[in-house]
């Protein structure tokens, strides 16, 4: 089936006498020249301005081939109004109803063709800008850590973009307020690193850029060329302000089947987001009675025979602003131990090598994490606490930084402080040190303590990462040394496990194919490691290798083995496991794949060694343009040695979005639970059956991240030993509204 029908043809005559007009760019330093002319950001490039505008060309293969020509042609338009940067990208294709292009929600479409550039807006080679759209204007834009290695999605800026799907490919146009980057004020002319990108999936995945990438070189940032331009313009010390109103009315029942759902109350509430640029070098956000709730939920995970907490990312606006500059080798923040504040501010900034950061939030509900050697537990107290977050990082040499962190959170008869150093150092090209050292001095409450068998009184601990990295060309590898003592406790942060001491070694070798072969890359990695507890017992000694390769229709194929000792119980255990891995796309607008591992598995409820097989397979299908389904799920069997079933279960996730267009959507998403237990392999007590039902309807509109409307119902559904059949627990109906005003 095609994936689009053929469009008009744009204004390509202009477009050919731009080329003619304005020579193209081959320096290491290109001029951003400014236009007074209107541009509209329609996907066209018919007005004038573009004629003036300097022009790139996208010309050099970096993946699969390394440096060489391009296999189509890209060309780029740069220019500026004192206001805005203006991009617009003339991709030609040979077949262009062979171009990947769907409406779909920002931020998803990496499996589309699309076009971008990565900023450096410092020109310091550790942090960058990102925006992309695919052939429809389909926005997505990300931050870049260079030094951490770390790309986030979850930041979005406020920008304009447009593309149009010709004869003879696509353009896409971009306008990107100055307003919605970060840069130094120099007073003069800004001087910024920039890499302009072109993604091409057909039978492999293409990438084409303007730089050369250098493989044997493991930072990015610091391959860009560079583009000069910007006179005079200051970093916006704008005011946004975005009021918002959400309501919401749950109908529950404590007894499902017996008692029918009582009807609640309508809950209304108004709230105000405030982004002030204090400085050209200085941001401040307000949140006054934010409304913290997510509209989407969260991805199903199965929490079956599991020893630790599961992790999910956080979504909120107000946290993901800035979110990198908090981001330390150990997770001691983790922005979604704030539940529910009443209010929330932070402050962010650079100046030279000086990056800096705070937050504070008062909180109404205090969420904990119990962490432990062999497992972890969770519990919340209905009491307000204060958490406060400093962060402040100082960078020297080539990428390298040294910087400190301290987290407080405290409350009635309970606090928690975290504070410590960490440094970054980028020896060479090839060679880097992670390294942190953290002090925590924690007390929770007699009731806490006590339930959950914590230490009573004030109490300490400390954390301690350090690793080392390699990476060339082809070889890497990595040693890393990771000490957490019993009494360690991050409580505005992710550390499920504590007590440990662990030492790991690890690398491979990366062969890349040539253009002639069916093959792609072809990848070997392994690593061993060994972890005691603080009394120096094994806790557990893992070795695991994996082999992968990569061929026709973007495929992966992976076969891994591994070999663990894991204590538990006071028993040492010998698990070993066979894994497999594939995702391939066998045609534009479909992706799919499967996770499966078989072998030994430790019965953590009944301390015995049984086999599992785990299954997780996923989809993405762009049925058409505009419907788009998305799979996932999670099987899980474990049967013990003698052959009988312990338990099966599985957890679905299943949504299904009509994009109506670049801005709104209408999704429904069903999510099923499904354990069946066998009473008789268990040592405790424990229900046959439990299935959950979980339903959402969400409709979706964005002007902008900022300025939204959603309006939503979801119910739950319970069936278990005590039921017959499916009974509802709850039902909500739901509406937000948020508008970004700028005075």
């Amino acid at each position: 089936m095609t994936a689009f029908s053929r469009l008009p043809r744009p204004h390509c005559i202009s477009i050919m006498a731009m080329l003619l007009v304005s020579p193209l760019t081959f320096a290491n330093i290109a001029t951003l020249p400014r236009s007074s002319e209107l541009v509209t950001i329609d996907g066209l490039m018919d007005e004038e301005a573009w004629k003036y505008a300097t022009q790139i060309k996208i010309d050099t293969e970096t993946n699969p081939g390394e440096n060489i020509p391009a296999r189509v042609e890209t060309i780029a338009y740069l220019l500026e109004d004192g206001q805005s940067l203006y991009i617009a990208f003339d991709a030609r294709d040979p077949d262009p109803q062979a171009i990947r292009a769907y409406l779909q929600d920002r931020d998803t479409a990496w499996n589309h063709d699309f076009v971008g550039i990565v900023l450096d807006t410092y020109n310091d080679e550790r942090r960058a800008f990102e925006f992309f759209a695919n052939p429809l204007g389909v926005q997505m834009d990300l931050t870049n850590d260079d030094v951490n290695e770390n790309e986030d999605e979850s930041w979005d800026a406020i920008w304009d973009s447009a593309g149009h799907i010709n004869e003879v490919g696509y353009i896409v146009e971009m306008e990107i307020p100055l307003n919605q980057l970060r840069f130094p004020n120099t007073g003069g002319k800004q001087t910024w690193g920039f890499d302009l990108l072109r993604f091409y999936p057909r039978d492999r995945r293409y990438r084409f850029s303007n730089n050369p990438m250098d493989r044997s070189v493991n930072c990015y940032l610091c391959q860009f060329d560079k583009i000069e331009g910007l006179e005079g313009v200051q970093p916006s010390r704008d005011l946004e302000i975005v009021p918002t109103l959400t309501g919401s009315r749950t109908d529950s029942t404590d007894e499902p089947g017996t008692t029918p759902l009582q009807s609640g109350d309508m809950d209304a509430e108004a709230g105000v987001s405030i982004r002030w640029g204090i400085t050209p070098d200085m941001t401040a956000n307000l949140a006054i009675n934010p409304d913290f709730s997510q509209v989407e939920a969260d991805v199903a995970q199965l929490d079956v025979n599991n020893q630790f907490a599961l992790f999910f990312p956080e979504k909120r606006p107000f946290f993901l602003e800035g979110a990198d500059y908090f981001s330390t080798p150990i997770d001691a923040v983790f922005t979604r131990t704030v539940a529910d504040p009443d209010i929330g501010t932070k402050l962010t900034g650079k100046r030279g090598n000086h990056t800096y950061g705070v937050f504070a939030a008062q909180d109404t509900a205090t969420n904990l994490l119990l962490p432990g050697a062999f497992g972890s537990d969770s519990t919340s107290l209905d009491a307000d606490n204060t958490t406060i977050v400093g962060r402040y990082s100082r960078g020297f040499g080539d990428a390298s930084s040294l910087g400190a962190l301290v987290t407080s959170r405290s409350g009635d008869d309970y606090h928690n402080s975290v504070g410590g150093f960490d440094l970054q150092w980028k020896i060479s090209d090839q060679h880097s040190i992670q390294a942190q050292y953290l002090h925590s001095d924690t007390e929770y409450p007699d009731e806490v303590a006590t339930e959950f068998e914590q230490p009573t009184g004030s109490f300490s601990g400390a954390a301690i990462h350090a690793s080392y990295e390699y990476e060339s060309r082809n070889w890497y590898g990595w040693l890393q040394h990771v000490d957490r003592s019993a009494g360690f406790r991050a409580d505005s942060g992710f550390v499920p496990q504590v007590d440990i001491n662990q030492q790991l070694i690890g690398g491979g070798y990366t062969w890349h194919g040539e253009d002639d072969d069916w093959w792609t890359r072809m990848q070997l990695r392994g690593d061993w490691d060994i972890t005691h507890d603080d009394s120096g017992r094994m806790l557990e000694r893992e070795f695991e290798a994996y082999f992968g390769i990569g061929g026709p229709m973007q495929a992966w194929y992976q076969v891994g083995v591994l070999s663990r000792d894991t204590l538990w119980d006071e028993v040492l255990y010998k698990e070993q496991k066979i894994s497999f891995y594939t995702e391939m796309q066998p045609r534009g607008g479909l992706l799919l794949g499967v996770w499966a591992r078989y072998g030994d598995q430790v019965d953590f409820a009944n301390s015995r060694l049984g086999d599992q097989l785990r299954v997780e397979p996923f989809l993405d299908w762009n049925i058409s343009r505009h419907l788009f389904l998305k799979f996932e799920a999670t099987m899980l069997q474990l049967d013990t040695k003698e052959g009988r079933n312990v338990f099966d279960a599985g957890v679905y996730d299943v949504r299904m979005t009509w994009q109506f267009n670049r801005r709104s959507f209408l999704r429904f998403t069903t999510q099923i639970q499904d354990i069946d237990r066998n009473p008789d392999a268990y040592i405790d007590e424990v229900d046959a059956n439990t299935r959950r039902v979980g339903r959402q309807l969400l409709f979706s509109y964005k002007l902008n991240p900022q300025t939204v409307f959603f309006l939503g119902y979801s119910d739950n559904h319970l069936d278990d030993d005590d039921l017959d059949r499916l009974e509802e627990t709850d039902r909500t109906l739901f509406l937000k509204v948020g508008y970004a005003w700028t005075p």
